[in-house]
């Protein structure tokens, strides 16, 4: 919602706003994505209380800059094309250029980063939940739930870690086995890359 409209309009409009965003998101991609988002979770519990939007917006902020550069560098080249060439000459104006002929053009890699991105944004909602900064009690979240089950492992209840520790693994391999799949799916080249290592394994059985 953030990195892609931004994505957009840098990489059409160019100039001096192309030149901040991508410093600013340069300097912002420049930090861990843990380190970033404990960063904005402490800065967001001065102004809202600890809870899911808290973490959810410090998870999220973490990953505009990825899809920030994705678009920007998509929209740089589709701009070029034939086709935005003919909008322009007709007098279309560059928002209905933007949103009519290079949003569907460059929009295509979004759901794979989208989905790899969600299976690191587990793991750092947990680590988050984890180190006190997340998602607070009495609310559920795994990354809390093997922080508070810390004591019970001590005690020799090692289930109450587990569970949440298999639920966060099984989860996080399942989406990045999707975005694997979806990056499979949609990108041409690794189509027929994997046409031709089935037709080539057949040939030599």
């Amino acid at each position: 919602g953030v990195g892609v409209p931004l994505g957009l309009f840098a990489g059409y409009l160019g100039g001096r706003l192309d030149r901040v965003l991508v410093f600013m998101m340069d300097a912002v991609y420049a930090f861990p994505p843990l380190i970033l988002a404990i960063i904005f979770a402490f800065v967001l519990q001065q102004y809202m209380s600890p809870g899911m939007p808290t973490a959810a917006i410090a998870v999220g902020a973490t990953y505009i800059p990825q899809y920030f550069r994705v678009v920007r560098n998509h929209t740089l080249s589709v701009k070029e094309e034939t086709f935005v060439e003919a909008a322009r000459s007709l007098g279309a104006p560059p928002r209905t250029i933007i949103s009519r002929y290079i949003l569907f053009n460059v929009i295509q890699s979004v759901p794979v980063l989208f989905t790899l991105n969600a299976a690191d944004g587990v793991l750092t909602l947990a680590a988050l939940g984890f180190l006190g900064f997340g998602v607070q009690y009495p609310a559920a979240e795994w990354g809390l739930d093997v922080s508070r089950a810390i004591t019970d492992v001590v005690s020799g209840f090692w289930w109450t870690a587990l569970f949440p520790g298999l639920a966060i693994t099984i989860l996080v391999a399942g989406l990045t086995m999707v975005g694997e799949g979806l990056n499979d799916i949609i990108n041409p080249l690794l189509r027929v890359r994997g046409y031709q290592g089935e037709v080539t394994d057949k040939d030599e059985a």
